[in-house]
């Protein structure tokens, strides 16, 4: 008789933790949502309810749909190409500067080429006029 009432006792027990944990299971998407301050967190919650009722088929697409969003890039789409064309601003100023750098290179080669010329010339007139 005793373990008639026992194994009654754990079965309720067994059946009210089930239904809570999958109560807690199917909001984890919802407390990802609101972690990340999602914009559609109210739509995610209620999916997440409409989950329970087709046997949580679509919470894995729940939960990637709460992932996709952080607050810091938002969906990081938009942010890609912004960052993208920032980066291209970048390598065009950078070429810039090095062409820049390169003529400014150049130009004094060419004077410490013609320096050392008239340097030379000077040498050898004054080695001819010793002569």
């Amino acid at each position: 008789m005793f373990l008639d009432y026992f194994a009654l006792v754990l079965l309720f027990f067994v059946v009210i933790v089930m239904f809570y944990g999958i109560i807690a299971i199917h909001d984890i998407p919802y407390e990802i949502a609101k972690k990340r301050n999602h914009p559609q967190q109210d739509a995610l919650h209620i999916a997440g309810w409409v989950s329970l009722f087709t046997l949580h088929v679509i919470w894995p697409f729940l939960w990637i749909w709460a992932t996709l969003y952080r607050e810091d890039r938002g969906w990081g789409f938009g942010t890609v190409v912004k960052r993208e064309l920032e980066l291209e601003e970048k390598v065009k100023d950078l070429s810039a500067n090095l062409m820049e750098m390169e003529n400014r290179l150049q130009a004094l080669e060419l004077d410490k080429a013609g320096a050392a010329r008239v340097s030379d010339a000077h040498q050898s007139t004054t080695k001819g006029g010793e002569e």
